[in-house]
């Protein structure tokens, strides 16, 4: 099943650092060389999904800009089909700050237009070889539900750290039929008022070391973290990495248990290396990890 990702992409300038917060007068030193990559939450779940076998396309709006080249190369490179049109607001960027147990804080810039809509001829011809969408928090995105909706298409959305309240998320919560979510700030009932009032059949709530919970009309289930099998370097990519295993399986047909099973150990193997195009797990070895942790249980 042919999977359309919209939107996502940019440049990270990753940061090491001895801890966070990080503290210091007017400056401090990093643990280790700073460095730019081609990332952002739509690459990586692009990437994770190639790893996996799974066919993916993505469009977005990228500058007509020394990153947005960078971008564009990097995709051709990847042999994942990139259809972008020209962002006003140029290439986005975020500074992630990196500390050495894993952890981060991501900092982004406000290229974002208001008003910006994508044009319909840069996601036409991967929406037409879609059966799947997965719809990143852009605000242009947001106006694409209906289209996808019309399409035909199944939709899955990642709402990031949101609290359960903020209105900008509430289109994307109540119109996607998959919503990945983190616990970081969540309020509590807000896995359930989005099963409640939206179309969602699936509300999965990731919480990092302490597993994620899967929501439906039916219940909850929680699945714990795997063991990822090496020391945590990079938490960067790792919801993507769950979710784009999730939605493998989900669009295979997959139970909700295998989904969740599968999912977790995705995630936990992108953290055993920094994010890239490497970081990701593919099927052959996600199949020997669960196929070990179920003969172990």
């Amino acid at each position: 099943m042919s999977v359309i990702v919209l939107g996502g992409t940019g440049i990270d300038t990753v940061v090491p650092v001895p801890g966070l917060p990080v503290l210091g007068a007017d400056s401090a030193r990093p643990t280790g060389p700073i460095h730019d990559d081609v990332s952002h939450t739509g690459t990586c779940v692009a990437l994770a999904l190639r790893a996996l076998g799974v066919p993916v396309a993505l469009a977005d709006a990228i500058g007509d800009d020394d990153a947005g080249r960078r971008v564009t190369s990097a995709f051709a490179a990847w042999g994942i089909p990139l259809h972008a049109a020209v962002s006003p607001g140029g290439t986005r960027r975020a500074v992630n700050l990196m500390s050495p147990d894993g952890r981060r804080l991501s900092i982004y810039d406000g290229r974002d237009v208001p008003g910006y809509r994508l044009p319909p001829e840069t996601y036409a011809e991967p929406l037409a070889a879609a059966r799947h969408a997965h719809v990143t928090i852009m605000d242009w995105a947001r106006f694409l539900l209906p289209v996808l909706r019309e399409a035909g298409c199944t939709i899955s959305t990642d709402l990031h750290d949101w609290d359960g309240v903020n209105p900008y998320h509430r289109d994307f919560a109540l119109g996607a039929d998959l919503v990945f979510m983190s616990a970081v700030q969540l309020a509590a009932g807000a896995a359930e008022r989005v099963l409640a009032d939206g179309v969602a059949s699936h509300v999965v709530v990731t919480d990092g070391a302490e597993g994620a919970t899967l929501y439906t009309r039916a219940g909850s289930r929680h699945q714990a973290a795997a063991d990822p099998g090496a020391p945590v370097v990079d938490t960067n990519g790792a919801g993507d990495a769950f979710a784009a295993a999730f939605l493998a399986a989900f669009l295979a047909g997959a139970a909700d248990e295998v989904c969740l099973r599968e999912a977790a150990v995705a995630g936990a193997f992108a953290c055993t290396r920094a994010v890239g195009a490497e970081s990701f797990i593919d099927r052959a070895t996600l199949r020997a990890r669960v196929d070990g942790r179920l003969a172990d249980a």
